[in-house]
């Protein structure tokens, strides 16, 4: 028998400059787990986006606003973002945070609000960091990660997990099986 259920939209947004990078291993991971379970899944890869910084004109909260005053490779996002049902951000540490790229996007979602009522109500979130340290605090991983969780806190949306790992060199972060079957496990309960 058919299932009639509509497969969940998957959207991962990949923050390092390294398509191969540890934060993107983790999020292929994320991916398999959702495509696994179901999930249809589009990847961006920030780093070729030209995604420029948010200006603070406040256009995009103006009455009757049409959206973000910046024309970018972010107005395809916006929309992206809107149609899909969960999202993946995957980001390494840089100095303390989340890539330059990660933060750009985030900021940027600011806007998101002027293209639909309640943008963010629902979305389910899974985050995905890597860093060079041995450890979450010392590296600044827990900066980041306490980042999203005020942030989309405050919007509604739902980190439904987390996976972070310590990887420096590109693609370190595979040999730890544990973290990559705890990532695929992650995707599954993001379709789910």
């Amino acid at each position: 028998m058919a299932d009639n259920k509509e497969s969940r939209k998957v959207l991962v947004l990949l923050g390092s400059p390294r398509k191969k990078g540890n934060s993107a291993i983790l999020a292929g991971q994320i991916i398999m787990g959702a495509e696994s379970a179901g999930a249809e899944v589009e990847t961006i890869f920030l780093h070729e986006k030209k995604i420029a910084p948010c200006q603070s004109c406040y256009a995009c909260q103006k009455k009757d606003s049409k959206g973000c005053a910046i024309d970018d490779d972010m107005q395809p996002i916006f929309q992206k973002l809107i149609k899909t049902d969960s999202w993946v951000i995957a980001s390494p540490v840089y100095w303390f945070t989340m890539s330059a790229q990660t933060k750009l996007f985030m900021d940027r979602c600011f806007a998101l609000s002027a293209y639909q009522k309640n943008p963010f109500a629902g979305k389910r979130i899974a985050i995905a960091m890597s860093y060079g340290d041995t450890d979450p605090f010392t590296s600044g991983c827990v900066n980041a990660l306490r980042t999203f969780q005020d942030a989309f806190r405050y919007v509604g949306s739902k980190i439904v997990g987390v996976v972070y790992g310590s990887a420096l060199e590109a693609g370190e972060i595979d040999s730890n099986t544990a973290l990559m079957k705890t990532a695929e496990e992650l995707g599954k309960k993001l379709a789910g």
